[in-house]
């Protein structure tokens, strides 16, 4: 075995360093002796050297298995950078080599030339390459990215179950397993599928100083997201997606834009891959807009800022991901868009599974809301996730430390929901629970004869929207549950009992129930609560007020509800952006042609005058331009709802899903365009649904949030109900 000298000296020559970092030294020196291996070591803390070294300087080839083939070119490649002369041959071997190359590296590995050789878990099942591994000396196995080996981790891969069996079939040698991201249940999964259960656990700490955590709401993301890649130019970005469709999208439109960026996703052929991954190594574009696929071992120090325009499935797919912010200890911002319709969906997608897939998927989607959510240090909760405590009660460097959100004591709230609950002989869904709470009268509630509960209108005084967001965080907190075979069913949880017997205090976060801002009650005092959530953008406060006075009287004068004239979302890019212009005031989040001409004249000129007596700078203008496509599909609904044709056929005809062509109609009326689909809501909507829909919109209602509505309005109506009669309200009245 080498002595420490000679590790170190090795250390300087291969990779020109002249110190370890933390634990790589003693993991070597363990490996090297013959032991087993367990390494935890988050992105960036030097892994990769913890097996590449050691297969220097050991006889014979380590087997490195390795999860995707562009992580074994990167690999490879470097490790070939390294190299002094020829002694030191690393190869890869995987589906996208020729006859020619395979017979190449067979020569090298039978020869004893080469030290290290990259394997997915697909081709190291292989019966050929068994025989080959079988011909030469194995000095060690590495086991990178060693969650994928466990159903709790997240990107499990079958084929890593069988790594144990083909590795006894091979010929027993050190094993030693590394992953940036494993809780204590994906830990011992992995001990235990690898066959090492005595293996030496080296652990570091998962805390990255440098990175900035932050949670934005999902309100037209796209702009955003531009609009921040602007003001981070000449900046190295990776931007994830979890559908290869949005993938395409999201690079298209930030091309168009003037942001150069490349897609990455498994749909794509092996060559476009590495040309985009290698454009990006390379700084030949800034932006890489990806699929989980993208990552895993990129060796790119200087990502400095990671986005995820979908939140992640699991907590540890996040850790992961936004690692690969700031490997080289600078700045590194880490922003993730959150909307809880996304959750939703990533819930629907696993109702076909196997109700213990369903099982573990939930229970890692819940970590991944409870973060989402929280008001609490980002950086506490994910270092607790991972079983380390961090000390302080303020990081300095996540939205919720910088900017804490206002919170209330909840627990008469929790209690009044989970003595509901336990009230009745059966389970019901959350819009129904919340609907006997402020005592709405609709077919489901009377059917069941819930009028008649002691506690039906008890929480009157709040909103149904209230009431599903404290269940949804008794949900968070364990409090409550979400059956699974019995989908969306919320029942009491043993620690909800007994919550409800010795109620302790229990902060819920107000912006959570205000989304908007401010609550119904709030708006009707003259502007008091104004700031409870604005300036979340950087916005004037001042200006901000203002604008809120001014809508609120307009409000009062058209007799309609503030929000409907412009939400909340506009007014603060209003206090950002200054625009005294129509077309400026088109910039603004929700505001188009319509809603500009209809109730922008009163805006522009406050705004203008305010800009004068203040001598402000106003920033420069910011257009987002759409992709061709987007026009091209913008045009043709427009035309053929014109032409009154049905819903389905347009969808047809440009290849969409009718939810697809309802979030297209969607976004033409939030732009301001009006579109008449009075022919196709006669034809498929009852006039009595769309005039309840209509009333929630012009007095219940708080925003023109389609969740919210849903919420309220569910299961009396659809959802594609809601939607038609929403669109209907926004071009008829709203805009």
């Amino acid at each position: 075995m080498p002595d420490s000298l000679a590790v170190r000296a090795k250390l300087k020559e291969f990779f020109g360093y002249d110190t370890f970092k933390g634990d790589q030294e003693r993991i070597i020196s363990h490996l090297v002796a013959g032991g087993d291996a367990f390494v935890l070591m988050p992105t960036g803390g030097g892994k990769s050297l913890c097996y590449q070294l050691p297969a220097l300087l050991m006889e014979g080839t380590a087997i490195v298995i390795s999860p995707l083939i562009a992580l074994m070119k990167n690999q490879v490649d470097a490790i070939r950078g390294f190299e002094a002369g020829s002694e030191c041959i690393a190869h890869f071997l995987n589906s996208s080599l020729s006859r020619q190359q395979i017979a190449d590296v067979r020569e090298d590995l039978l020869s004893g030339r080469t030290k290290l050789l990259y394997v997915a878990p697909e081709s190291l099942t292989k019966a050929d390459n068994i025989t080959l591994l079988k011909e030469i000396k194995v000095s060690f196995y590495a086991v990178d990215e060693a969650h994928c080996i466990s159903e709790w981790g997240h990107d499990f891969r079958p084929e890593y179950r069988r790594i144990r069996s083909i590795v006894e079939e091979i010929g027993r040698a050190p094993i030693i397993a590394l992953t940036a991201t494993a809780t204590l249940k994906v830990q011992s999964d992995i001990l235990k599928n690898l066959g090492i259960p005595d293996a030496a656990i080296f652990k570091s700490s998962f805390n990255r100083p440098n990175l900035y955590y932050e949670v934005r709401e999902k309100v037209e993301p796209e702009k955003d997201i531009i609009r921040f890649i602007r003001q981070n130019p000449g900046k190295s970005g990776i931007i994830y997606c979890l559908s290869r469709k949005k993938v395409e999208e999201m690079a298209q439109l930030l091309n168009i834009n003037g942001i150069k960026a490349r897609p990455y996703h498994a749909g794509l052929d092996a060559k476009t891959r590495t040309e985009n991954q290698d454009l990006f190594l390379m700084e030949e574009i800034d932006v890489i807009v990806a699929t989980i696929a993208f990552g895993m071992g990129i060796d790119k120090p200087d990502v400095r800022f990671v986005i995820h325009y979908d939140i992640p499935k699991s907590i540890e797919s996040y850790y992961q991901e936004t690692g690969r912010a700031g490997r080289d200890g600078k700045e590194g911002q880490c922003i993730t868009y959150y909307s809880y319709k996304d959750i939703q969906k990533l819930e629907k997608f696993m109702q076909g599974k196997p109700v213990s897939e369903q099982e573990i998927g939930r229970q890692l989607l819940s970590e991944v809301v409870a973060y989402a959510e929280s008001s609490q240090c980002r950086r506490k909760l994910l270092l607790h996730y991972f079983g380390e405590e961090y000390p302080q009660d303020n990081c300095g460097s996540c939205d919720n430390c910088l900017n804490p959100k206002p919170t209330f004591d909840g627990r008469k709230e929790m209690c009044r929901v989970i003595e509901l609950i336990l009230s009745m002989p059966e389970n019901f869904k959350m819009e129904h629970l919340a609907n006997i709470l402020t005592g709405k009268q609709n077919a489901a509630i009377t059917s069941y004869h819930h009028d008649q509960l002691p506690l039906f209108g008890s929480g009157k005084d709040h909103t149904e929207k209230f009431w599903c967001t404290v269940i949804h965080q008794g949900l968070i907190l364990h409090l409550l549950d979400k059956g699974i075979e019995t989908y969306g069913l919320i029942s009491v949880t043993d620690k909800g009992k007994e919550f409800f017997e010795h109620p302790t205090a229990l902060q819920l976060v107000e912006d959570r129930i205000f989304p908007d801002g401010v609550s119904e009650e709030e708006d009707d005092d003259d502007g008091a609560a104004a700031s409870l959530k604005a300036g979340g953008g950087g916005g004037d406060m001042t200006l901000l007020s203002m604008l809120k006075d001014l809508r609120k009287d307009m409000g009062r004068r058209l007799k309609l509800q503030p929000w409907i004239i412009f939400g909340d979302p506009a007014l603060e890019d209003m206090s950002i952006l200054y625009p005294i212009t129509y077309d400026e005031l088109k910039n603004c989040q929700g505001v188009g042609e319509g809603k500009a001409r209809k109730f922008g004249a009163e805006f522009i000129a406050l705004i203008k005058k305010y800009v004068e007596e203040n001598d402000i700078t106003r920033p420069d203008d910011f257009v987002m331009k759409s992709s061709p496509s987007k026009s091209e599909n913008k045009v043709y609904i427009i035309k053929s709802v014109d032409r009154q044709l049905p819903l389905e056929d347009i969808a047809e005809a440009r290849g969409l899903e009718m939810d697809e062509l309802m979030s297209e109609i969607e976004a033409i009326v939030a732009t301001g365009t009006k579109l008449n689909l009075d022919y196709y809501i006669r034809q498929e909507v009852d006039d009595e649904v769309v005039e309840e829909i209509l009333d929630y919109f012009k007095e219940e209602a708080t925003s023109d949030s389609l969740q919210d509505a849903i919420a309220a309005l569910e299961p009396d109506c659809e959802e594609m109900e809601i939607r038609l009669a929403r669109i209907k309200f926004l071009c008829e009245i709203a805009s």
